[in-house]
């Protein structure tokens, strides 16, 4: 779950926020494999097997989580302002604004921007990893990291809708039920119902068409739609979910994120291409902290 959840992340970097779907079919052909970011790239200071500035925060969430054996808001910040103190990567509008919050002396609950990308939600895996037997502390926990940078309703409702979903993936069902359920049981009124009934009804559908429907850019209302049509028509191909996704063009880091935590959960590391976690640098680092994160709390 946690390793396909960064595999996403590296895999989309090369092509991350390219909205010109055949220009990324001209440039690198189909993306399988782990590729270096090009010159006029966002993330132009990174090489193959690195991570977007959503996959360098969500590895200083597992650090924080590893360190301090639970989720503590005021480390997990702490950790966070340091990372971007002298960050060799792009820094977004929600970092750029939260780091400006943090300046004028507000708080890790009072620094969130008001930013509505799936850029917050995209980062917890790690905590459904350490908390996915105690939903109401996962809950928490997802609204309140997913809060410290970007503080709007929906997004963090998707956070709790991702972590609700995933938690009942890991025990046992489908993600196509999953995500039906939790939506029916506690998003009924919520934006969330209609984009995971849209994003269901187009399973069917050709995915870069799909995508490019819903809206290729970062808004949570157009990344989440998204998310639920790659579970939903590779429900049994975590692999081409997480490719497809990329060929789509846009926000694919984000949205591979989620997409590969809920597959990864559900299918398992054996369908989890080797080259992509090997290829991976902070690979071994990764693996020691959930380890001793698991040891640590036996």
């Amino acid at each position: 779950m946690v390793l396909a959840s960064f595999a996403a992340d590296s895999l989309s970097l090369g092509a991350h926020w390219i909205y010109d779907v055949q220009k990324i079919t001209d440039t690198y052909g189909r993306i399988e494999s782990l590729i270096k970011p090009g010159p006029d790239s966002y993330h132009n200071t990174k090489n193959a097997g690195e991570f977007t500035h959503y996959g360098d925060q969500t590895y200083i969430l597992l650090q924080s989580l590893a360190a301090e054996k639970a989720f503590d808001l005021n480390d997990f910040s702490s950790r966070w302002q340091k990372m971007f103190e002298n960050y060799n990567g792009y820094i977004d509008g929600a970092t750029s604004k939260t780091l400006a919050y943090y300046a004028k002396g507000r708080s890790p609950e009072k620094a969130g921007s008001h930013t509505g990308d799936f850029g917050g939600p995209a980062r917890i895996a790690p905590l459904v990893y350490l908390y996915s037997d105690d939903i109401e502390t996962l809950v928490e926990s997802v609204r309140t990291q997913t809060a410290m940078t970007h503080n709007d309703p929906n997004t963090l409702d998707t956070a709790e809708f991702f972590a609700r979903a995933v938690v009942l993936v890991l025990n046992g069902s489908s993600p196509v039920e999953a995500l039906k359920q939790t939506a029916a049981s506690h998003f009924d009124m919520s934006p969330i119902s209609m984009w995971v009934s849209d994003g269901i009804k187009s399973k069917d559908q050709d995915t870069i068409s799909v995508i490019s429907g819903f809206g290729q850019a970062c808004s949570t209302s157009l990344v989440f739609p998204g998310v639920i049509h790659l579970i939903a028509r590779y429900e049994n191909d975590l692999k081409e979910a997480l490719i497809q996704s990329i060929m789509a063009g846009g926000e694919s880091a984000a949205r591979g994120a989620v997409t590969g935590m809920i597959l990864g959960a559900y299918l398992g590391i054996e369908q989890l291409p080797q080259e992509w976690t090997a290829g991976m640098k902070k690979i071994s680092e990764i693996k020691k902290l959930l380890d001793s994160l698991i040891e640590d709390l036996n």
